[in-house]
């Protein structure tokens, strides 16, 4: 049997584009915590797929960011979260878009539609039975609801308009060669209930192909619906070097699409790329030859 090339792990997560500069310094804490969780996977010899699931937890968990615990709220007031994870080398994934607001670790709901290999997307109260029926553990509602975002919903009730939310996610390659990648959000604040953004479509917010890459994007999600952002970024990876073709993915979005936002990915020798044409994204980069996670903002 040919022995298959040990290749260097490498993660790199994003805690969403059009994140606020002056709280700069709260998100270089969060995404540098989020990398760390999701390389002790990978550098103990573990699964892509394990390490961005495990990255994109953390950043659920955090309230700083708009996924899981600190999502955006609906016009009505609730919570209703997407995700999607994928492994690259057979293609697998799984996706949930929104799923009602008792399940604090949406990314998980998502790899267990992946593990099911039945379907890729499920919505609604059907993702939460479907959440239910695999023993997803469920929350008080309330727990997600942070004061910053009901202080956010009182001042969107009283323009009326809905605004961009913030997305999370992660890239990660293994010693093995697969590719994954994982995003998770709560959304664009103010949406109408049942509105699904990129974050939950496969080819739009996540895609992975271990014989080319892996990406995460954030933003303007009807916009990056509209490119197929994730998908033809790795198109581009193809002929280009990571951080140049998530800046022509990014300028694709922007001139094509119409909006503003950015993403991560990995190409499939493991080199990390970023870019984003808002004023903030938070990222973080972690791999063997770093003492510490890169957080390049």
């Amino acid at each position: 049997m040919k022995a298959v090339p040990t290749r260097v792990p490498a993660i790199i997560v994003h805690g969403g584009a059009g994140a606020d500069p002056s709280e700069a310094p709260e998100f270089r804490q969060g995404v540098r915590a989020a990398a760390l969780a999701g390389w002790r996977v990978l550098a103990a010899g573990g699964a892509a797929l394990d390490a961005v699931e495990a990255a994109v937890r953390a950043l659920e968990d955090d309230p700083r960011f708009n996924a899981g615990r600190g999502s955006v709220l609906t016009r009505d007031g609730t919570i209703e979260t997407d995700a999607s994870i994928m492994e690259g080398d057979r293609l697998q994934c799984g996706a949930v878009a929104a799923l009602p607001g008792v399940v604090a670790n949406p990314i998980t709901v998502a790899r267990k539609v992946l593990e099911s290999r039945r379907h890729v997307l499920l919505v609604g109260d059907g993702a939460l039975a479907f959440s239910r029926s695999v023993g997803v553990a469920e929350c008080d509602p309330e727990s997600l609801v942070t004061d910053r975002q009901r202080k956010r919903h009182a001042e969107l009730a009283r323009k009326q308009t809905p605004t961009g939310g913030g997305t999370v996610g992660a890239v990660a390659l293994d010693r093995a060669g697969t590719i994954a990648a994982a995003t998770s959000t709560g959304g664009t604040a103010g949406k109408l209930p049942g509105r699904v953004g990129d974050s939950a479509l496969i080819g739009c917010g996540t895609y992975a192909d271990s014989s080319l890459g892996g990406v995460s994007c954030t933003g303007d999600g009807e916009a990056i619906i509209r490119v197929v952002l994730g998908h033809r970024a790795l198109r581009f990876l193809k002929d280009a070097d990571p951080d140049y073709t998530a800046k022509v993915a990014v300028d694709l979005l922007v001139e094509e699409g119409g909006g503003q936002g950015g993403l991560i990915l990995i190409d499939w020798r493991g080199r990390p790329g970023f870019a984003t044409s808002t004023r903030l994204m938070p990222v973080a980069v972690m791999s063997p030859a770093l003492d510490d996670p890169r957080v390049p903002f």
